[in-house]
């Protein structure tokens, strides 16, 4: 469990009634535990929230940003996909996109999915529209590649562009064909490795009879048989396969979705039999009921149903959000619930310095899964308020000592929900949160409208700095082969490195290094070379990643992109932090002009460099780099990259939604207002304002077929 997990600014507010700062400071921890959650599902197959609290956390981010569109942060969770590939495999880079899927909680979602479909293409209540619902499989994403019917590559989901080569792995699963008889020339199969209940049974026992890990259910079980490095592992695992949709084809398998998922079936693949169309949301709704009665006896896994647009035309209209899918939807099953004694209650804390409070529980199984700690939220939550000081829980507080409510859905960490204080020790005191930084001394401080409380230690917090050198060398920073968090945490407690740069300053400052390196537990001649020549092949490095290593807050990987190329290369960049630093002038409105930075992001760049100790931090590391200029996108041949477009009137011929999504895919930003940045108006028929607007500044102003004849063909 990392330092900042099982903490939250997730008040019990409704999202209407939190003040903008409430907003952003939920939107920024939100973001810490989604990605951390992605990281422990996809990339470790250890997952330590539920399935539900996951989607509540995820949910609660969508509303927030849709309440508060200017706050949306550019490492928000809406716009991730799984996790990285892990170090152990090849890299596969996807064709086509391994993306996630929105979700649905009750009926009234599954309507609103069929309304917004029918918004986006234009479509009345009274025309047809068919959807297909199967069972959403818990297991592992795989994509089978084959090329003139040769199984030629296998590989997991990763982070959605780019997995895990897995190919002989994959190869051992008798489900899985090698090879396929009529199939296009190119054909990406896709589905869900998974686990039968009797198998993962028989595997436990077969496993406790060895002296082998017991599995805590058959996800993981699955997950972890197929990720082996040992193909033969894998193969005395019994694994499962199901097809249920495709990436890259040479030639497409049919018009619908229905029609596609047969033909995989005709083709070898084992296909869901409770796979069934439905031309209405009640249909959708009826289908997803029986298939939860039939939940318990399936003799797999299944955590909801899937509903994706029957005609794949339709499915390409629709198209994508960042990162899911229009045309599809995951209608979850409800949470699962148990009762256990409340042990204690512990503060971790983390790369912000944010207090952690982490409850620690008596083991209860809970369908079928062991579990011992939850998250606790915040102090007003523990107290049993919200940040406004409303009553939650019926104002009962939680002490150690309770019987409490534990919360969960699917196979992982819970929350706790509730607490009986009819079975309350006597001897059960209120829990006092600390105001004290448990790691360093340091008043813990609560900002007003703050539902956290943050060390004030900043870098002499120990836990801050193994935070950040942790984050420092995190996949998506710079990922060094051999340096994970194990090691960071053991050589901070070595006293061999303390900031960033002393990893580049590593080997010399130890002479050889190698001898030095060697003698540590774990580490051998070969072990002690690889790292050290790790280092020095990640001296090179891209701008992006080094802004986002530098781990400053409310800074996440897509704004440090966006950034990175703005400002094109270090020198451009730390000299607009160091003009910028009075938060006025051409830097700072330079800055704040940048799209997807907001104030509150650009303060935070700012301040980091304007803080001494941390500027001198950046500046050691500097030293040791090569640091290379941003790369900008390829729109090559599309007339509109760049430029700034702005839709107004009535489109016949597209819905708005439609248009703007086809218009940023090449590279267009798309603005709601017009002004003396404005490249082009679209105007059809009703334009008012905007079209006089645009015509007093001279912008070009198309009609919508003349939209049309710009982008032909892209």
């Amino acid at each position: 469990m990392t330092a900042d997990w099982g903490s939250s600014l997730i008040s019990d507010i409704a999202v209407q009634d939190l003040t903008e700062t409430q907003a952003r400071a939920e939107l920024e921890h939100l973001a810490v535990l989604l990605d951390q959650a992605n990281a422990d599902y996809h990339g470790h197959d250890a997952p330590r929230i539920s399935d539900a609290e996951y989607d509540r956390l995820k949910l609660r981010n969508a509303r927030i940003e849709a309440q508060f569109p200017a706050l949306k942060r550019d490492d928000s969770p809406s716009n991730k996909v799984g996790a990285a590939a892990a170090s152990g495999f090849s890299k596969v880079t996807h064709d086509v996109a391994m993306l996630s899927l929105s979700n649905a909680f009750d009926d009234e979602d599954v309507i609103d999915f069929d309304a917004r479909i029918r918004k986006y293409l234009g479509l009345p209540p009274d025309v047809d529209l068919a959807y297909t619902a199967e069972p959403k499989i818990d297991g592992l994403s795989l994509s089978l590649r084959y090329e003139q019917g040769v199984l030629v590559q296998a590989a997991t989901r990763g982070d959605g562009a780019v997995g895990e080569n897995v190919t002989a792995n994959a190869k051992t699963i008798a489900d899985i064909p090698h090879q396929l008889t009529g199939a296009p020339d190119v054909l990406e199969a896709r589905g869900e490795v998974y686990m039968s209940h009797a198998d993962f049974e028989a595997l436990n026992a077969r496993q406790t009879a060895t002296g082998g890990k017991v599995f805590a259910n058959p996800r993981n079980a699955a997950a972890g048989s197929l990720r082996q490095l040992d193909s033969e592992i894998t193969r005395a695992r019994p694994l499962r396969f199901f097809a249920y949709a495709w990436g890259a084809l040479s030639q497409a398998l049919s018009d619908t979705q229905y029609g596609a998922i047969k033909r995989l079936g005709e083709l070898g693949f084992p296909i869901n039999p409770l796979t069934v169309i439905c031309n209405t949301p009640q249909e959708m709704i009826t289908h997803y009921k029986q298939i939860e009665a039939q939940r318990a006896t399936l003799g797999y896994d299944i955590d909801g149903v899937v509903y994706k647009t029957n005609d794949l035309a339709l499915q390409g209209r629709l198209g994508f959000r960042s990162t899911t899918p229009r045309w599809a939807t995951a209608h979850k099953f409800p949470a699962e619930l148990a009762w256990t004694r409340l042990e204690d209650i512990t503060i971790q804390v983390g790369r912000t310095g944010a207090l952690s409070p982490v409850a620690r529980l008596k083991p209860v199984t809970v369908g079928g899964v062991v579990v011992s700690n939850a998250t606790l939220h915040n102090e007003d939550y523990i107290n049993g308020f919200d940040s406004k000081g409303a009553e939650i829980r019926e104002g009962k507080d939680i002490r150690i000592g309770d019987w409490v409510q534990v919360y969960r859905a699917g196979d992982v960490i819970p929350k706790i929900a509730d607490t009986d204080i009819s079975k309350r020790p006597e001897t059960a005191q209120p829990y006092v949160f600390p105001t004290i930084c448990p790691e360093c001394g340091s008043d813990a401080v609560r900002e007003e409208g703050d539902a956290v409380r943050r060390c004030s230690g900043g870098l002499i917090c120990p836990a801050q700095a193994v935070e950040k050198l942790k984050h420092f060398v995190s996949r998506a920073a710079f990922d060094i082969d051999g340096l994970g968090a194990k090691q960071v945490e053991q050589f901070y407690s070595d006293g061999w490195i303390a900031e960033p740069a002393d990893i580049f300053t590593l080997q010399a400052r130890y002479g050889s290094g190698m001898q030095q390196l060697k003698n540590r537990d774990g580490w051998g001649d070969k072990s002690a070379e690889k790292l050290f020549q790790a280092i020095e092949d990640k001296r090179k490095i891209p701008l992006s990643r080094l802004i986002f290593a530098l781990g400053i807050r409310h800074v996440g990987e897509a704004a440090s992109n966006l950034v990175a190329q703005h400002y094109g290369n270090w020198t451009a960049f730390e000299d607009a932090m160091g003009q910028a630093h009075a938060h006025e002038g051409a830097a700072w409105e330079d800055l704040i002009g940048v799209d997807g930075v907001g104030t509150v992001m650009a303060q935070s760049l700012v301040n980091t460099f304007a803080q001494e100790a941390e500027r001198a931090s950046i500046d050691r590391l500097v030293t040791e780099l090569d640091i290379q200029e941003a790369t900008r996108p390829d729109t090559a041949g599309s007339p509109v990259a760049g430029k700034t477009v702005v839709f107004t009137g009535t489109l016949e011929k597209m819905t708005r939604a439609e248009a703007k999504a086809r218009a940023e895919r090449l590279g267009a930003k798309v603005s709601g207002s017009v002004s003396s940045k404005t490249d082009i108006l679209v105007a059809g028929p009703g334009a008012g304002s905007k079209a006089k607007k645009a015509a007093e500044l001279g912008i070009e102003t198309l009609d919508e077929d003349g939209w049309l004849d710009l982008i032909a063909g892209l």
